[in-house]
């Protein structure tokens, strides 16, 4: 069986190199077609992004299922994830520090990409009889393209949900209890705290699940930006030096035409994966946000590479570059990260330890909540309601799994599917594009009624 299965793993890891080569291609372009064709949207209108989060434009008595701030919080729930800390240091490690420039390139046209998926998918989204929402790019494929498009839906729907297990969940899970096991706590018991944990929050749908993450991602963020803000502090003559690093390998030609292209793909491959633009996961959470401005979700939505690229992965980046770890260690991945923390925390490095156990616990356990809601939206659009609940107790189920089985074939297989959910939405995107510029000028060419006014008007 084992020879099998690392057969398995070998030609799924093969086909998922295969495919994702082109696949950053292609989302690049869209990224940069959108940002053209609305103007550079993620920079003219960041401010009104910040206003819309804050509520400045909230009304209660619009349909949806959740505020706002409630749905950037479960998209920001599955984004910012072990990407953060590990994809980060995969990144500088084998791309070198220029990597880190490409990420921040990547971040950039994802916002406008961002705010392209969420709008449609917040215009077409379904409203149903008893008030919730379903919504995602299966629903603007096939309602704002016809339903002649229908199948390019269902095979959209069809990888998020298997996402929705592998990548979402089961990776996640093993992360965590192999993370806990080195402290010498068993994998199983591990497995089935995390289950039990997943499941409390997980049945009860998108309410609790915004709920969970509205409260968790803010605090999650806030302790990794002021940990990484102390270490950064305490090597503050360290930290324009990095920056410049960066700029000058990003494009460096030291090592070739070869060397330069291999510093941008690593950049820009872990910063697609990190902030999830184009991928399609996003758009289903933005869909249920209580607002009947389609354009004003969309603002909502392009914050996230900003906090999730720009920010928490830019912190990552420079604490490993600044601290000197990457020269004294042939660490990787989350252990580099981990290194930068306890050489900031040196007069106690279990400091520096524990933090990035926290936001490991933290940051697996908001990405495996929200990943539950964009699999249930997409098993609802295969085959209906009737098999929400069903799906989301297989989930708890394939969460606990995922902590103990070995998942080199599981990641492989969730990569293949994050890929191919990735296709479908984007030509989606592409076709509606004009639809999208129509929305948009619609919308910013109006004067909008403040949550202030509203009130006022009301009493």
């Amino acid at each position: 069986m084992e020879p099998f299965l690392d057969q398995l793993t070998t030609a799924t890891g093969k086909v998922s190199d295969i495919i994702s080569g082109p696949l950053v291609f292609i989302l690049l372009g869209t990224g940069m077609f959108i940002t053209l064709s609305l103007k550079f949207i993620q920079v003219r209108k960041l401010k009104h992004s910040f206003d819309v989060v804050g509520g400045k434009y909230d009304n209660p008595d619009d349909e949806g299922d959740v505020t706002h701030f409630q749905a950037l919080s479960t998209a920001l729930a599955s984004t910012i994830g072990i990407g953060n800390i590990a994809g980060v240091a995969l990144a500088v490690r084998l791309g070198g520090p220029g990597a880190l420039f490409w990420m921040w390139v990547t971040a950039l046209l994802g916002m406008a990409t961002k705010y392209a998926e969420c709008t449609l998918s917040h215009r077409y989204r379904d409203i149903h009889e008893d008030g919730s929402t379903s919504g995602g790019p299966m629903y603007y494929i096939e309602k704002g393209l016809g339903p002649k498009w229908k199948p390019l839906a269902v095979a959209f729907a069809t990888c998020a949900v298997i996402c929705s297990f592998c990548t979402g969940n089961m990776n996640q899970a093993n992360t965590v209890a192999q993370t806990f096991n080195s402290y010498g706590v068993p994998i199983w018991a591990s497995g089935a705290v995390i289950a039990f944990l997943v499941g409390l929050v997980v049945i009860g749908g998108i309410k609790r699940i915004a709920a969970v993450a509205g409260k968790l991602v803010p605090s999650m963020s806030v302790i990794y930006v002021l940990s990484a803000l102390y270490v950064l502090g305490t090597h503050a003559d360290r930290i324009i030096p990095s920056f410049l690093l960066v700029i000058r390998e990003a494009f460096s030609l030291e090592a070739g035409w070869g060397g330069l292209f291999a510093v941008m793909m690593w950049g820009v491959r872990r910063g697609l994966y990190s902030n999830e633009a184009g991928q399609g996961s996003a758009p289903i959470a933005h869909a249920a946000a209580k607002t009947k401005e389609p354009v004003r979700e969309g603002a909502v939505a392009l914050m996230e590479p900003f906090v999730d690229t720009l920010i928490i992965c830019t912190m990552t980046g420079l604490m490993i570059i600044s601290t000197g770890v990457l020269d004294t260690t042939s660490l990787t991945g989350a252990q580099l990260t981990r290194a930068a923390f306890e050489e900031g925390f040196a007069f106690a490095p279990v400091v520096g330890s524990t933090i990035i156990n926290i936001s490991v616990l933290l940051f697996a356990y908001t990405t495996m909540v929200a990943w539950s809601y964009y699999g249930d939206r997409s098993i609802e659009y295969l085959v209906g309601p009737q098999a929400i609940k069903p799906y989301r107790y297989v989930y708890v189920f394939f969460n606990f799994m995922g902590a103990i089985l070995p998942l080199a074939f599981v990641w492989s297989f969730g990569d293949i599917a994050l890929s191919l959910m990735t296709i479908p939405n984007l030509i989606g995107v592409f076709f509606l594009t004009a639809t999208l510029k129509t929305i948009t000028n619609d919308y910013f060419s109006k004067k909008h009624i403040t949550y202030e006014e509203y009130m006022a008007d009301k009493g």
